[in-house]
């Protein structure tokens, strides 16, 4: 099984050390059932984020949730709007390219 890292105890995502689907293991922790598969990299809810709640990960808020996220969802663009970066509200959920930009 896949594991993820929570990197502070006040963290509610946690950083997946592998694609995952099914479920993954927080170091330290319990097994937490995914609804998605997520790949290396991306966090994972360790429990429900409502929306407009603070994303937390390193102890700080790093984005605020755009709708409710459940434990075990992938957060990422299309459900968490970045708090260092003003422009992620603009970026597309499914292919992460800018919307404020014209490609040709």
């Amino acid at each position: 099984m896949t594991t993820a890292f929570r990197v502070h105890a006040d963290d509610n995502v946690a950083t997946l050390l592998g694609d995952a689907e099914g479920a993954v293991t927080i170091i330290g922790g319990d097994a937490l059932a995914l609804n998605e598969p997520i790949a290396l990299g991306h966090k994972v809810a360790l429990g429900d984020i409502a929306a407009g709640a603070a994303v937390v990960k390193y102890g700080i808020a790093i984005g605020t949730a755009r709708v409710g996220i459940r434990a075990g969802d992938w957060v990422h663009l299309h459900n968490c709007a970045s708090a260092f970066d003003e422009r992620s509200g603009g970026f597309d959920g499914v292919t992460g390219a800018s919307k404020d930009m014209v490609y040709d």
